[in-house]
């Protein structure tokens, strides 16, 4: 390893540990460890802080403000209130099928989709704290469902990496859509499972100030105050900010501007002030998740992701079990692809050198590139990406509650994931 290396990985440790020792104020660590990369010279100012400028947080700001306009619109009061009717009535059956209700969700927009894991974190921060179901236990778990599609189809960004990760090595394989989707499901089970069997130790407390004074269900969810009109125009840039982001990867940014225009309409029909969207677009999400790109840039360009890949590879040789083989370059492709916010870079070069190693081993590699492209999206252990980031902050857990959830969450979708790829496609 470099000194480059060594010391962008020191920075980033350090801006972890103080993001989960909630000594600094919640988004403040990045930001230091941003000026920290600048002053050992591992990259300059523009790139410490090009997380300002990415068009994803410029989206998630404008997504905000977009949900601090939908809170007062008549849906999402009727929402807040079968939400907190099931949170009311509390039990099991209430937590699952909000799980579920999210999962089902998350089919329509695909999986990592921003917009509509911000949506879901927004709404259900609102719920009252009851001792049946607390918001707590709502937060961590749909909070991460809203990444995880119960009917997996929405999967073309994903099923197009394999294909073109497979062919850029020479592999001009058919890879089955349908058991590419099952792959997905698999990982979705293991979520479940995972969610299922922590709903008796998920942390019990208030999620916000409000709730502490212990108001009962729907006494606090009231009737839209807002004209008919502005009602109807508050959907209607919803629906189009949203299609902007369906559409982002056939248009580029003006996807992302098409949410910023929303947010304009919305500031000229006076649905919020301009108080309130800077308010919303300033929050501190958005100094988290724009501070830790310029510190996942900054590793990733050191060469880090190439030499652990290739180190790993090495190590692993030519007489490696298929399952621990590929459940091994899912850790490291998931972990690299947290540390460093380069996902799809970060597959693409994990990805062949599984491949690599699948060929010498006379094995079909297919398994292999579905697992490893899936398992980019699969960190989430560490609250150093947009969605970790908002529940951690969002439902007020702390380092151990965090981690309680999520690291076995993390190792039980890892090992579905593999056991649905080597399932759908043997080797």
């Amino acid at each position: 390893m470099t000194i480059q290396m060594i010391i962008a990985l020191a920075i980033t440790v350090i801006m972890i540990v103080l993001i989960m020792i909630e000594k600094i104020p919640f988004g403040a660590a990045p930001l230091f460890a941003c000026l920290l990369l600048v002053i050992f010279g591992i990259t300059d100012i523009k790139g410490a802080f090009s997380g300002f400028s990415n068009s994803t947080i410029i989206m998630l700001a404008e997504f905000m403000a977009i949900i601090a306009a939908l809170q007062k619109t008549n849906f999402i009061v009727a929402f807040k209130k079968a939400m907190f009717a099931m949170a009311n009535k509390g039990g099991f059956k209430s937590y699952l099928l909000i799980i579920l209700i999210v999962m089902l969700g998350c089919s329509l927009f695909g999986t990592g989709s921003t917009a509509y894991y911000v949506l879901t974190i927004g709404l259900l921060s609102t719920l009252p704290y009851s001792k049946k179901l607390p918001p707590s236990k709502v937060i961590m778990t749909a909070g991460f469902a809203a990444n995880h599609p119960l009917i997996p189809f929405n999967t073309a960004l994903q099923y197009g990496i394999v294909i073109a990760v497979l062919n850029s090595t020479g592999i001009m394989a058919s890879v089955s859509v349908f058991k590419f989707a099952i792959v997905n499901l698999f990982l979705s089970a293991g979520f479940l499972l995972n969610c299922i069997i922590q709903y008796k130790f998920l942390p019990d407390h208030p999620i916000a100030e409000e709730n502490l004074t212990g108001t009962k269900e729907n006494e606090n969810v009231s009737v839209s105050e807002l004209p008919r009109w502005k009602e109807l125009v508050t959907y209607g840039v919803f629906a189009f900010a949203v299609v902007g982001m369906l559409l982002q990867s056939k248009i580029g940014d003006a996807g992302y501007a098409m949410a910023g225009l929303s947010v304009a309409v919305i500031l000229l029909i006076g649905v919020l002030d301009f108080k309130e969207i800077r308010d919303a677009i300033s929050a501190p999400i958005i100094l988290m998740s724009a501070g830790v790109i310029g510190v996942a840039d900054a590793l990733g360009s050191t060469g880090l992701t190439k030499l652990v890949g290739t180190t790993v590879a090495g190590m692993l040789g030519t007489n490696v079990n298929p399952f621990v083989m590929i459940f091994a370059f899912c850790i490291l492709t998931s972990l690299l692809a947290t540390l460093t916010g380069s996902t799809i870079g970060t597959v693409y070069v994990f990805t062949p050198l599984a491949i690599a190693t699948c060929t010498s081993l006379g094995l079909d590699p297919t398994a292999a590139a579905c697992a490893i492209v899936i398992s980019g999206w699969c960190g989430h252990f560490l609250p150093i990406d947009g969605m970790p980031a908002m529940i951690l902050g969002t439902g007020k857990y702390t380092a151990a509650q965090f981690w309680k959830f999520t690291i076995p969450q993390y190792f039980i979708r890892l090992v579905f994931l593999t056991v649905g790829a080597l399932l759908m496609f043997p080797m």
